[in-house]
């Protein structure tokens, strides 16, 4: 089980932005079973999802009712950067959305706990489920990027097309004062610039090369195809109230 510190040593904006993240991109990734492309792979995003899913519960639970914060906010109430709710695309956009992410995440738990923050034994714990989670989007994108003309360009196109949200990132989260949040985005582009580049890959320049900073998801405001992931996610919840199971 992953330890929980005391509730109100914990600050609510950082759990809830962080369990917002692992919530919405465990969704998305959930949308993969039945249709990854070969069993292996439905097996492993199934997994990371419930990685994921583990973590948002953990975090959601120190803000108030889990159920209720996934299943009865409104799209304005939800604190994820805009990266994790980008539709999954083909495979070659999910493995793209998850080099950047799950690089992201893997450093930033590596920092909090290395720390004593109140977030320190979750993170002990999520910083090895996050080193498989980057270690398996980073043999995939090697083996598209430097794979056939047609994983190739996909991959970059992939690429191209998330790389505006990846700023947004390092907007520093309130209530985590321990994170070095230049430290982390210089070592992030150090990493993944070097992914890209042994998978024979372009890092974005020109206009895709400008990542959006100015924190729009951690402030409420999402991208069109959130509000769809949303309407899915909450169907059934809200259409059966007070239901047991």
């Amino acid at each position: 089980m992953t330890p929980v510190p005391p509730v109100n040593a914990v600050p609510p904006a950082a759990a809830l932005a962080l369990g917002d993240d692992a919530l919405v991109l465990s969704h998305r990734l959930g949308e993969w079973a039945g249709r990854a492309p070969v069993l292996e792979e439905e097996v492993a995003l199934a997994n990371i999802a419930l990685d994921l899913l583990g973590q948002a519960r953990t975090l959601l639970s120190l803000t108030g009712d889990e159920d209720e914060l996934a299943y009865l906010r409104e799209e304005r109430a939800f604190r994820n950067v805009q990266l994790v709710e980008q539709p999954n695309g083909d495979f070659a956009t999910t493995i793209a959305r998850q080099l950047c992410f799950s690089t992201y995440q893997h450093l930033l738990y590596g920092q909090l706990a290395g720390g004593d923050g109140p977030f320190s034994p979750l993170a002990a714990k999520a910083v090895k489920e996050t080193a498989y989670h980057r270690d398996h989007a980073e043999q995939w994108t090697l083996r598209l990027g430097d794979g056939t003309a047609e994983s190739h360009g996909r991959m970059q196109r992939a690429v191209d097309g998330l790389w505006r949200y990846t700023g947004e990132l390092f907007q520093p989260v309130e209530g985590l004062p321990e994170v070095n949040w230049p430290a982390l985005h210089d070592t992030w582009t150090t990493l993944v610039t070097d992914v890209l580049e042994r998978a024979t890959l372009e890092t974005p320049t020109g206009p895709q090369s400008v990542a959006w900073a100015a924190g729009a998801g951690r402030q409420g405001v999402h991208t069109e195809p959130f509000g769809r992931l949303l309407a899915e996610m909450q169907h059934l919840h809200r259409s059966h109230p007070g239901a047991t199971w």
